[in-house]
């Protein structure tokens, strides 16, 4: 296996396009905030966005974002979108930054349960500390909260096995890193469309005005055909690694 950058080998942004996209739902690419600031992400942040490679193919990748935090869970951005925001604006006002924020993993399907996840984030780990940076952190997307999206994320997360690690396998991946819960990210992406845009990105009717169950979504849809919008606010779960 070989650890490179995607700046190393734009060659292979496609291929590792192509590992990301078979893992989330089409409506999370249709938030705005990553499509006005992943630019600069790119452009700012290439030494934490790694793939993995394997006989020269891309098995699995990851990138995160150095922002400021004090440490304290007020200090916490409100989820995804805001991490991004706080990193690439920090940067531009010279604001030295004190944490990564794991921002996405993905393995591609093909090469699941070999491990390659916890080798993503180690490497990031290992970048992250080599820089300086004195925390790490994750706005985690639990692989299974999908299955329950009337449950809050605070009550999703005290879920647990006779083992005491957590139901979720994502989730479970952090914690045997070390890494534990902090708090909910209760605003961490709102993605918002026209009735059909949700309608094409959801391959599903909505009827009637109400909030609906989306597969893939990890809360309730709320579809509202007087004003044709479609809104959707995703929690995801705060943890932070050793």
């Amino acid at each position: 296996m070989e650890i490179v950058t995607r700046a190393d080998r734009p060659e292979l942004h496609e291929a590792a396009a192509v590992v990301f996209r078979e893992r989330w739902p089409e409506f999370v690419f249709h938030d705005d905030v990553p499509k006005r600031y992943m630019g600069r992400v790119e452009e700012y942040f290439a030494r934490y966005d790694v793939m993995v490679l394997d006989g020269g193919s891309v098995v699995a990748g990851g990138w995160g974002v150095p922002m400021a935090w004090d440490g304290s869970a007020d200090d916490l951005p409100s989820g995804y979108d805001d991490a991004l925001i706080r990193a690439v604006d920090g940067r531009e006002a010279g604001i030295e930054p004190t944490s990564l924020s794991f921002m996405a993993v993905a393995v591609g399907a093909s090469h699941d349960r070999r491990g390659m996840a916890g080798v993503v984030l180690e490497e990031l780990v290992r970048r992250a500390w080599s820089d300086g940076l004195t925390h790490v952190v994750a706005p985690l997307r639990p692989t299974w909260k999908h299955r329950y999206p009337m449950v809050s994320m605070a009550e999703y997360a005290g879920w647990s096995r006779p083992d005491g690690l957590s139901i979720d396998p994502w989730i479970r991946t952090h914690q045997r890193m070390g890494a534990w819960v902090l708090c909910p990210a209760l605003r961490s992406m709102v993605i918002e469309g026209t009735v059909a845009e949700w309608e094409s990105w959801a391959d599903m009717v909505f009827p009637v005005t109400r909030e609906y169950v989306v597969p893939g979504a990890l809360n309730l849809v709320l579809i509202d055909r007087e004003r044709d919008r479609g809104v959707y606010v995703e929690e995801n779960l705060w943890v932070q690694h050793r």
